[in-house]
């Protein structure tokens, strides 16, 4: 992405902690990122959220749980959101997937991760009007088929589920139970079973690193 041809990436922060706010703003000013923070969630909420391309959102905030504002950023708003916390607890992680987040970065962490984390979902984010369209994909999902570098695959209706769930999400780990929960015809709650499926998927691909396993979150597809 060529940062210098293209309006500023206005970036909607809500972080409680002004210094490492700051930090964070003055280094992603260098590639051309405008970014405002709220430190009051309440205030970050009401601030024109669609008017960003991106929300970096903590969770330990003043009177609203982060995962509250995510929750209800992602049911209102067409926005990506990476999580930036310190709260390091894998259910953490894994409720912040299920409630539509992006990404998890966990603190502390370098500032050129952060960097490269946003660009690459940007990249792969695709969001109307943005500019930034997402590059082209070896999948494409048409009807009930799926299409892999033009070829239709044979699918379960179980791997259709969870291979279009990883489609629409390419690059961004989902949890083994937002796999599960979003599926409309999985009943088993068993990872096993999820496992299973992820499995026949990569057959079916031809390439056992398709589909890349996370550990202790899920899977993601690469």
């Amino acid at each position: 992405m060529e940062q210098n041809s293209q309006r500023p990436i206005k970036i909607l922060m809500i972080e409680d902690d002004p210094e490492f706010a700051e930090l964070l703003s003055e280094y992603l000013a260098q590639f051309g990122m405008e970014v405002t923070n709220y430190e009051d969630p309440f205030l970050g909420v009401s601030a024109g959220v669609q008017n960003y391309d991106l929300l970096l959102l903590d969770l330990t905030l003043p009177g609203m749980d982060g995962l509250e504002v995510c929750e209800e950023v992602v049911r209102k708003y067409d926005i990506p959101v990476i999580i930036s916390s310190a709260r390091s607890d894998v259910e953490d992680k894994v409720k912040s997937l299920q409630l539509g987040a992006d990404d998890y970065l966990p603190k502390p962490y370098d500032p050129k991760e952060l960097h490269a984390r946003i660009l690459s979902l940007l990249r792969r984010y695709s969001k109307g009007g943005a500019g930034r369209p997402a590059p082209a994909s070896a999948y494409e999902i048409r009807g009930d088929t799926i299409y892999h570098h033009g070829q239709p695959l044979h699918l379960t209706p179980a791997e259709f589920d969870i291979l279009s769930q990883l489609i629409r999400k390419q690059g961004i780990t989902l949890s083994r139970e937002q796999l599960i929960n979003e599926s409309s015809v999985m009943s088993d709650s068993s990872t096993k079973s999820l496992d299973v499926i992820i499995s026949k998927i990569r057959s079916k691909l031809g390439d056992p690193k398709a589909i890349q396993a996370v550990r202790g979150v899920g899977y993601k597809l690469v």
